[in-house]
């Protein structure tokens, strides 16, 4: 799909704005939205502005959006179609049209539209484009060290290029139709990459668990998510095979920007699965006051890390091991493992990584919203044992295998990051009267 731009363009005499369309017309924000305060409407379904989504209902916020208050009474309506702004965060893209009806806190700014120039559902991009953000973000004053607050007298001089009403709903219909087309596209590189990661875990539970070997001769290994494994492998509880013990006693306050690495049951479910290198991945760090006190929370090469909590089911289980010579220290809320006997790290992590380990961890945790993975748990695991050499060959087909998948993956997650680039710049460039949509959007 090729776009032109507009016949003709005119300087808009605004410097942020530049040239515009010939027929595009130029209005102070003042002079489209209206200002709302309407409180006491406590009933209402709570809403809230997610930086990527705009206007959500705040059941939908998955844990990222703030508390209510326990008196709504302040809280302010909002109707369909308004245009809500976080006071606090405009200046980051926290503003949309809202589809729903709801009340949202008194920190944020709440506007009906002008219905003889404005459309919604062209304002609905128009209000997240960048340039538009960038201009909340003038409009705004320092508070503190993270949030700026959105001055009115500054807010309401922002000048803005719109077109005619007729024109706001062919480019709103086009968008309409584009994006969607774009979602559905990221949607499909979304399931395959989806489908690539069931792969990986097929493939490593089968090795771990089967070997290599199809006509290996089989034993029932005795344990239900485990099943048959070849006769010549020894099955054992962790405690035979594994020492455990705690990571520091430590809180979020006492990481630092230097000293000795240092990885806690955070980085463990969200940034190192499965392995970690501090000569590679950015880490945090502690003092190094903590070798003259807590040596036996050190890393050792080859040692595992488990988050002993984690905050929904699926994550319990959830590890990552040091393949490094490097000095780290286990963090706060984990559990390290060390293997008493010279066998292969690596072997053990796929097996830590397969079906068959995990739903072994997730049959015994408990909880509710926080899942505790004790040490009593991982000790009364079982992990299964072929022989070092098997160990080896096992671990060298994964590796091979797990870089293939990866190297699909990290092509569809391109693919998607392109696409979402596209997705923003057609928009903008629509939204701003930088290409001419009006004969797709008819």
């Amino acid at each position: 799909m090729e776009f032109k731009q507009y016949p003709s363009y005119k300087n808009s005499g605004v410097e942020w704005l530049g040239d515009v369309p010939d027929e595009w017309d130029i209005y102070p924000f003042w002079h489209l939205f209206n200002r709302k305060e309407i409180t006491n409407k406590t009933q209402e379904q709570l809403l809230s502005v997610y930086l990527d989504r705009g206007v959500i209902l705040h059941s939908e916020g998955g844990g990222m959006v703030h508390k209510p208050a326990d008196n709504l009474e302040k809280y302010q309506l909002v109707e369909v179609n308004d245009f809500v702004m976080n006071n606090q965060q405009a200046w980051r893209g926290s503003v949309g049209v809202s589809p729903y009806r709801g009340i949202v806190s008194p920190a944020y700014l709440i506007f009906s539209f002008n219905k003889t120039l404005c459309e919604p559902k062209f304002f609905k991009y128009f209000l997240r484009d960048k340039g538009i953000v960038d201009q909340f973000m003038i409009a705004s004053m320092s508070v503190g060290t993270i949030q700026r607050q959105v001055k009115w007298h500054l807010l309401k001089t922002i000048q803005l290029s719109i077109p005619s009403l007729i024109e706001q709903n062919t480019i709103a219909n086009f968008l309409d139709t584009e994006t969607a087309r774009i979602d559905n596209l990221i949607t499909k590189q979304e399931k395959l990459i989806e489908l690539l990661e069931e792969q990986r875990k097929s493939i490593i539970s089968h090795a771990v668990t089967k070997g290599l070997n199809p006509n290996a001769p089989m034993k029932d290994s005795g344990v239900e998510w485990l099943g048959d494994v070849p006769e010549h492998w020894t099955v054992l509880k962790n405690r035979h095979i594994f020492n455990f013990s705690k990571g520091l006693s430590i809180t979020k306050e006492n990481l630092q920007e230097s000293g000795i690495p240092c990885v806690s049951y955070g980085e463990v479910h969200s940034k190192f699965g499965f392995e970690f290198n501090p000569e590679i991945n950015d880490m945090k760090f502690v003092s190094e006051e903590y070798l003259k006190t807590s040596k036996n929370c050190l890393l050792n090469s080859g040692d595992f890390i488990f988050a002993d909590t984690s905050e929904d089911f699926e994550g319990s289980g959830n590890f990552s091991y040091l393949n490094s010579n490097s000095q780290v220290f286990a963090g706060y809320h984990t559990v390290i493992a060390r293997l008493k006997s010279k066998q292969k790290p690596r072997f053990f992590a796929y097996i830590f990584d397969s079906n068959a380990h995990r739903k072994q961890i997730q049959t015994q945790v408990k909880g509710i919203k926080v899942f505790s993975i004790t040490q009593g748990i991982l000790k009364d695991i079982y992990s299964w044992l072929p022989p070092v050499h098997e160990q080896d060959l096992i671990v060298e087909y994964l590796d091979n295998e797990c870089k293939k998948i990866s190297l699909l993956k990290a092509k569809q997650i391109e693919l998607i990051e392109k696409l979402k680039a596209y997705r923003s710049s057609i928009i903008s460039h629509a939204v701003t009267g930088k290409i001419d949509v009006r004969e797709f959007g008819a």
